[in-house]
């Protein structure tokens, strides 16, 4: 017989379909995008500002109906079955709906009681809940008072409140300070390990992505523009770039000559000789080994891994660290015209 956690992650999946949202004027936010998320793994959803994230999400978590397409979450369609949807997920996203006069203990209470808890157990699930997020010092204080990471942790704390086996976390960490966001990630990373929690994660941070994610999709312009594993799409993008300076600068075309067996040359610094490697970083000893023979002594030797970064400006022209900026400064409402009055 099948154990309870086994066949509670067997129904955690997300799957989309063809997913299209489009909004007046013939504008498709979300444009035919398919993915699938498996039971109990985090995916990190990427993109630039107003690429179609928040849409994506609206739309899985039921707040959007979708324009045509299919998506399953937790087993369940998203437009025939969005009740049963809703009892699967829990969702924290960009804008915490917290009450500023109320106390975290009273909107943990609140929360239950909206989910139909027995008092008794959303009272210590509420409690257990507080003091995993850190919030125990602050329980009895009202929330107006909270500090933004304070807050975050809180909206989390309310999203788990009823065991979801969903997770939506959308830009969950924007504005933190780094012991905050740290903190968090250390709480994603658990609850998908220990809970088998599946979790969508829609983040600016490329560390955050990269550390938490199992897979990734990019997203820009409305269409999945790359999948796979944080390594997978680094590899496909860019092999990793070894520069070294010799220490007597006028022999830098010599370094150049003893670096071209192992790739092609690409620009460096202008005293030191770069190559990006054919092989990846196991050549890393060849090289070294290589400069010791010709008798090029080496000032400085280092190694350049592709990053997600390099991913993201591949795939969408544009560096995520700038669509980070840009979000912080604008927001993402530009995304959502149906939303502010537009109809559905």
């Amino acid at each position: 017989m099948p154990s309870r956690k086994g066949s509670r992650q067997q129904a955690n999946g997300i799957v989309v379909s063809g997913l299209v949202r489009e909004f007046k004027g013939g504008v498709r936010a979300v444009d035919g995008i398919d993915f699938q998320v498996r039971p109990g793994e985090i995916y990190g959803f990427l993109g630039p500002n107003g690429a179609g994230k928040s849409t994506t999400v609206h739309m899985l978590t039921t707040l959007l109906p979708p324009t045509s397409g299919s998506a399953t979450v937790a087993g369940h369609d998203v437009v025939r079955e969005g009740a049963a949807v809703r009892d699967a997920i829990g969702a924290a996203l960009q804008e915490a709906a917290l009450d500023p006069n109320l106390t975290a203990r009273e909107h943990m209470r609140l929360q239950g009681a909206l989910h139909g808890m027995p008092k008794e157990e959303r009272s210590k699930r509420g409690d257990e809940l507080i003091d995993r997020v850190g919030l125990s010092d602050a329980a009895e204080r009202k929330v107006g008072g909270y500090s933004g990471g304070m807050k975050r942790r809180l909206d989390l704390a309310l999203a788990l409140l009823h065991g979801p086996r969903v997770l939506f976390l959308d830009e969950p960490t924007t504005g933190l300070d780094v012991q905050s966001r740290t903190a968090l990630w250390d709480e994603v990373a658990r609850l998908s390990r220990d809970d088998g929690t599946t979790i969508f994660l829609t983040t600016q941070y490329l560390e955050e992505a990269d550390q938490l994610a199992d897979h990734l999709g990019i997203i820009d312009h409305g269409k999945i523009v790359a999948a796979g594993t944080p390594d997978e799409l680094k590899a496909e993008v860019g092999r990793p770039t070894v520069e070294v300076v010799p220490t007597d600068h006028s022999e830098r075309n010599r370094a150049e000559e003893l670096l071209r067996p192992f790739g092609e040359l690409v620009p460096g610094t202008p005293q030191g000789a770069a190559v990006r490697l054919d092989d990846g970083s196991e050549e890393l000893a060849d090289i070294i080994r290589a400069f010791d023979q010709a008798g090029v002594r080496v000032a400085n030797l280092e190694l350049h891994e592709a990053s997600l970064n390099d991913v993201f400006l591949t795939k969408t022209g544009r560096s995520l660290e700038g669509a980070q900026r840009e979000a912080a400064e604008e927001g993402e409402s530009g995304e959502h015209p149906a939303l502010e009055g537009a109809p559905a």
